[in-house]
C-alpha cells in the first residue's frame, strides 16, 4: 500500500468529519438559513463528498476484489463532481460577497432564499454532469497511453478541466479585487460621515483584507500548482509528483471550512451553544459592516 494513498484516505476522512460537522451545526440552527448560509452548506457538502471520494478511490484500489472497471469510474466521477462542486460553491460565495456589498441596498430583496436554491441546484445539476462524464466513455481505460495524470480522466479532459479552473480563479481574483475598492470606498464614507469611528474602520477594513488575502493565497496555493502541473503532465510523469501536489490540492477542502464557517460569528455561537451550551462571554457582539469581506 502506497503511504501516498494512506495519506490522502486519511485527508479523506478528515475532510469528511470536519464537514459533516459543519453540515450538522447548519442543519440544526434554524437561524442559519439565509443565502450565504446555503451557499456555506453547499460548499461543505461538496467538501464532505470529496472527502468520501478519497475514502472511496483507496477503498477500490486495494480492497475491492477482484478490480472493478465501473467503481473505478464511480469513485473517479464522484471526486470529479465533488471538487468541481468546491470551486463553484467557492466561487458562488465570492459573487454572493461582491452583491452584498455592490448592491447593499437591494441585495436582501433580490437575493432570495428561493432564488439561491435555484442557483444551488443548477450549480450542481452541472457538477453532477462533470462528474458522469468518465462513466459516460469519457476516459482511458481502453487507450492507456492516452491517460493522464488523473488517471482515468483523458490527457485532453484534464487540460480542459484545468483550464477552467484557472480561469474560474481569474474570476475569483477580479471580483475579490472589486470587494476590495468597494469595501476601501465604503469605510472612508463612514470615516468621513463620522469621524470618530474612523479608527474602528480602518481596523476593520484591515481585517478584512487580510480575510481576502487568506482566501485567495490559501486557494492558490492549494490548487493552482497541481492544475498547471495536469496541464503540461501525463501518465508517464513519476506518481510522487502527482501525489505530492494532489495532496495540498485535497486539504484546501480541510482549509475551507475554517476559512467560511468556524470563523463566522453566528455559526461559532452555534458549536459553543452545541458543545457547552453557553457562548462565552468574551464573544463579540459587534455587527459586520461592509467591510468585513
Amino acid at each position: 500500500v502506497s503511504p501516498w494513498d494512506i495519506a490522502l484516505c486519511a485527508t479523506g476522512t478528515a475532510v469528511a468529519g470536519e464537514n459533516a460537522l459543519v453540515l450538522a451545526v447548519l442543519f440544526y440552527t434554524p437561524s442559519l438559513r439565509a443565502p450565504m448560509f446555503l451557499l456555506i452548506g453547499s460548499l461543505a457538502l461538496a467538501d464532505l463528498l470529496a472527502g468520501l471520494g478519497l475514502v472511496a478511490n483507496f477503498a477500490v484500489r486495494y480492497l475491492l476484489r477482484p478490480p472493478s472497471e465501473a467503481a473505478e469510474l464511480a469513485a473517479a466521477g464522484l471526486l470529479l463532481a465533488a471538487f468541481s462542486a468546491s470551486v463553484c460553491s467557492l466561487l458562488a460565495i465570492t459573487v454572493d460577497r461582491y452583491l452584498s456589498l455592490y448592491n447593499a441596498l437591494t441585495y436582501h430583496s433580490e437575493r432570495t432564499l428561493g432564488f439561491t436554491c435555484a442557483m444551488v441546484l443548477l450549480m450542481w445539476l452541472l457538477c453532477l454532469g462533470v462528474g458522469l462524464l468518465p462513466l459516460l466513455g469519457w476516459n482511458c481505460l481502453r487507450d492507456q497511453s492516452s491517460c493522464s495524470i488523473l488517471r482515468p480522466v483523458t490527457k485532453d479532459n484534464a487540460a480542459v478541466l484545468a483550464v477552467t479552473f484557472l480561469l474560474l480563479f481569474a474570476l475569483m481574483m477580479q471580483l475579490y479585487l472589486q470587494i476590495c475598492k468597494i469595501a476601501f470606498r465604503h469605510a472612508q464614507q463612514i470615516a468621513v460621515q463620522h469621524q470618530f469611528i474612523a479608527t474602528a474602520q480602518a481596523t476593520s477594513t484591515r481585517k478584512g483584507l487580510s480575510t481576502l488575502s487568506l482566501i485567495l493565497g490559501t486557494f492558490a496555493l492549494c490548487w493552482i500548482p497541481f492544475a498547471i502541473y495536469s496541464l503540461v503532465a501525463d501518465s508517464s510523469y513519476p506518481s510522487v509528483y502527482t501525489y505530492s501536489l494532489a495532496l495540498p490540492a485535497t486539504c484546501n477542502s480541510l482549509i475551507n471550512p475554517i476559512i467560511y464557517a468556524f470563523r463566522n460569528p453566528d455559526i461559532q455561537k452555534s458549536l459553543w451553544l452545541a458543545c457547552c451550551g453557553c457562548i462565552p462571554s468574551t464573544f463579540s457582539s459587534r455587527p459586520r459592516t461592509s467591510s468585513d469581506v
